[in-house]
């Protein structure tokens, strides 16, 4: 199998930044997307190899041992394990490469560790056929790590799904595809996540947004209110000659940042005051009276 740049697959280069990777990721999903593309092989491959790539790179664990061993990756664990092994039994002292050894370097030592095996039998062994699902969920949803029921293919299947995951975002579970050829590898299922409007919060990365009314005598005098938050009712104390539009950051009511535990967006309030209207008499005459004061 011909090794993949996943640098190049999503258009970057390696000194991007996570937020680079993920704003790279996310304009080639929508791209190659197979709704987008419905009958296109060749952007439904595309859009497998994206899915691949970004959840190589989004993960600092997983990008440093790919910038490290290239194609080799993945048994990055076993060559530092051998090579380790090696040093002590040669009464050498163990130290960090430094990255000074090419790619040939690699191939030559997973060769002999693994005995080429693994190419030999992807010439024999299919594959098997990667599934795609789309989850609908709201922020209520995602407010917290839970647990989801979806069906794939006739089956159920269990699977946990993160705090603060983004819309369009995608999932990749192993082996959870059609089944291989030949003994082959299980095909892998891609999990597209889709996240609703919210008719109350607006969402921007972790941080939500949310309009409040204010009465005209509150905004003028201060006072206490209480808002709804996506967790739940808090207090929020209004100063005294608030103006329409003012906006005030509840820290950490936000959305939770996605597998950062214990991390959490803010919640920012915009003042909407409201003017009174179908004033009777009595109220008019006291509107008039403070206008001349």
């Amino acid at each position: 199998m011909a090794f993949i740049d996943y640098y190049k697959l999503l258009e970057i280069d390696k000194s991007s930044t996570a937020d680079q990777i993920k704003k790279a990721y996310r304009k080639l999903a929508r791209k190659y997307h197979p709704d987008v593309n419905p009958n296109d092989e060749e952007a439904h491959k595309k859009f497998q190899q994206i899915n691949e790539a970004n959840e190589v790179l989004s993960d600092p664990e997983k990008r440093k041992k790919y910038d490290s061993y290239g194609e080799n990756w993945e048994n990055a664990d076993q060559f530092e394990n051998q090579r380790q092994s090696q040093y002590q039994g040669s009464g050498g002292s163990y130290s960090d490469f430094g990255g000074n050894f090419d790619s040939s370097d690699f191939s030559d030592f997973f060769s002999s560790m693994f005995g080429n095996k693994s190419r030999t039998n992807q010439k024999s062994q299919f594959k098997g056929q990667d599934y795609n699902a789309e989850l609908q969920l709201n922020l209520r949803d995602i407010s917290q790590t839970h647990k989801q029921t979806i069906t794939v293919n006739g089956k159920n299947l269990r699977i946990t799904v993160p705090a603060g995951i983004a819309d369009g975002q995608v999932i990749k579970l192993n082996g959870h595809g059609a089944p291989g050829s030949d003994n082959g590898l299980a095909g892998d299922l891609f999990i597209i996540f889709k996240i609703a409007d919210d008719p109350e919060f607006k969402r921007l990365h972790n941080d939500l947004y949310k309009t409040v009314d204010l009465e005209l005598f509150t905004a003028i005098l201060g006072g206490e209110i209480t808002v709804e938050t996506l967790n739940g009712k808090v207090k929020l104390k209004v100063l005294a000659g608030t103006q329409n539009g003012t906006k005030v950051k509840l820290k950490s009511k936000g959305l939770p940042v996605y597998k950062k535990e214990g991390q959490f967006g803010d919640l920012i309030i915009n003042f909407n005051i409201k003017i009174p209207t179908n004033l009777s008499p009595e109220q008019k005459e006291a509107f008039e009276k403070l206008s001349k004061i």
